[in-house]
């Protein structure tokens, strides 16, 4: 088996410009609890209800990711990336990510490979992992990207039009 000793990557929105902070809560987990079995790869890969609320004034479209710091890779894990989500929108179904989706969003490849939610799956015997989910309010009611554009793409536009960041976590150890 492969070492997976390493350092505990750093929260990553702690690395990033900070921004004014409104809620993000989900009825699937708490904030710093564990993942439900159900939004794992081997639970089904469920994308997680989430709600939030209290947006920066101005907003006019958000965009919603998920991010494993603690894969072992320089670069993390993406585990979904839903854009252009119209402000109106506050509420995202358990699901929504394998549902029509709210008019004009859509969601990019994630580092599985195709577009959608993939679930929580570190490695055998390594340490928990966070799962971190953020909801970000931009000042543009579409980000500019297409459907083909990678995480890190979407990434880079997103902290250029980012007025707002909602972001609660949850783990999971296989």
């Amino acid at each position: 088996m492969v070492n997976l000793d390493r350092p505990v990557a750093p929260d990553p929105y702690s690395l990033l410009p900070e921004l004014p902070a409104f809620t993000l809560v989900s009825n699937d987990f708490v904030d710093g609890g564990t993942l439900g079995r159900g939004q794992t790869a081997a639970g089904g890969g469920v994308s997680p209800h989430l709600a939030w609320r209290g947006e920066p004034a101005g907003t006019a479209s958000f965009a919603v990711t998920c991010f494993d710091p603690d894969a072992p890779t320089p670069s993390g894990w993406w585990h979904w990336v839903l854009v252009d989500v119209p402000a109106d929108v506050h509420e995202l179904a358990a699901g929504a990510a394998s549902a029509p989706l709210p008019s004009g969003a859509f969601q990019v490849p994630v580092d599985s490979g195709g577009p959608g939610f993939f679930g929580a799956a570190p490695p055998r015997g390594d340490r928990p992992h966070r799962y971190f989910f953020a909801v970000h309010a931009l000042d543009v009611p579409t980000l500019g990207v297409d459907a083909h554009a990678t995480p890190a793409a979407v990434s880079f536009h997103i902290t250029f039009h980012a007025i707002g960041r909602a972001v609660i976590h949850g783990t999971w150890q296989s």
